[in-house]
């Protein structure tokens, strides 16, 4: 019988390090800009990721899970994880923070003829992440202070989100008559949101190619959100990639059939903010709340792109990463069976307190 047990005190509640960026002295903090704005209480869940790697898989396995962590928008507690007591599992481990302050848990599996079973289950509290609406955010509108060092790999490219001339030459065209970042900001969010359509249909979707989603004219949120970075740097305004799970807005527990993901731009004196452009794309009433705030309905895991795990693997970079990744003898290994699934449970004490419950 697999066993389940509850993970060392250094492990629970594991705290982000992917923090926004210090602000200047001239900018403002997350609760400033969002006292008077009309803000959803939070969202108390259990949340259960589940990976079985299939029998027998020719020679020994590695694999990486990401690890949802705490942050100012979640309270994030890892509270067991079971399957790693298996025989075939000869090891495992919880690393440092890699590159973006992701985590990982690695572990190690054997050949064998019987499926392993890895699961994890998470208590988050998501909070509204809001840095104040269009027009408060135009209050900080301005390009006079430079980013700081730290944000500096937001303004590169990515494989798959490469800054070229014809990103440059669009992004000049977006922005014409534009001043300041957010300004700038929300033109590029509009373009986005007009000249793209939420369809997964056919092939080349889904894998965050700017390239593609520029030309196709569709795609799901990886495909809206990459054309949005991929504008933004080419206007050298620093922006990222955020990735999780969505919760249905309606439903209190159930299985989540896939991931969903977001973006942040780094604005002068003021720091990230958040967009959600297919969200405001399949929700056109909500197109000014989803530049510069993300609901509650949501679990992040990591951010960015072309990610290098800990321990390295030995593939090329991850595109992108909230599903598990695996490696046969160094190769990729896409063999896996996911299940995600989450529950309601009653908001902490201290957070039901604070809200005057």
């Amino acid at each position: 019988m697999t066993r389940e047990y509850v993970l060392p005190a250094a492990i629970v509640g594991l705290t982000a390090v992917l923090a926004s960026a210090p602000m200047t002295s001239r900018g403002v903090d997350a609760k400033t800009l969002t006292d008077g704005s009309s803000q959803s209480q939070p969202r108390s869940f259990e949340f259960v990721y589940q990976v079985t790697v299939d029998s027998a898989p020719n020679g020994d396995l590695k694999i990486w899970i990401p690890i949802a962590q705490s942050d100012s928008n979640q309270d994030v507690a890892l509270k067991t994880v079971s399957g790693l007591d298996s025989p075939q599992a000869t090891k495992h481990e919880i690393g440092d923070p890699s590159e973006y302050g992701n985590r990982y848990l690695y572990a190690e599996i054997e050949k064998s003829a019987t499926p392993v079973t890895v699961t994890l289950r998470y208590e988050v509290t998501r909070r509204e992440y809001s840095r104040g609406g269009l027009n408060e955010l135009m209050r900080y509108n301005r390009d006079d202070d430079p980013a700081p060092s730290n944000v500096a790999r937001f303004l590169a490219p990515d494989r798959l989100v490469p800054i070229n001339d014809r990103f440059r030459t669009m992004a000049a065209d977006i922005t014409r008559g534009k001043n300041g970042d957010v300004e700038k900001a929300y033109a590029i969010y509009d373009y986005v949101f007009h000249n793209l359509r939420y369809d997964k249909s056919g092939e080349g979707w889904g894998r965050g190619d700017a390239m593609w989603a520029c030309d196709s004219k569709h795609g799901n949120c990886t495909d809206f959100h990459s054309l949005f970075i991929a504008l933004m740097r080419a206007e050298k305004i620093p922006a990222r990639f955020a990735i999780g799970f969505p919760l249905p807005e309606d439903k209190k527990e159930g299985d989540i059939p896939g991931y969903h993901c977001w973006a942040e731009f780094y604005a002068s004196g003021l720091g990230w903010v958040p967009v959600d452009i297919s969200e405001a794309w399949k929700n056109p009433a909500k197109h000014d709340f989803f530049f510069g705030s993300i609901d509650t309905n949501r679990v992040q895991f990591t951010i960015g792109r072309d990610l290098i795990l800990n321990p390295p693997q030995s593939g090329p970079p991850v595109n992108y990463l909230v599903y598990p990744y695996a490696e046969l003898d160094g190769q990729p290994y896409e063999h896996l069976q996911k299940k995600f699934s989450f529950h309601e449970i009653p908001a902490p004490v201290a957070q039901a307190a604070s809200n005057g419950e």
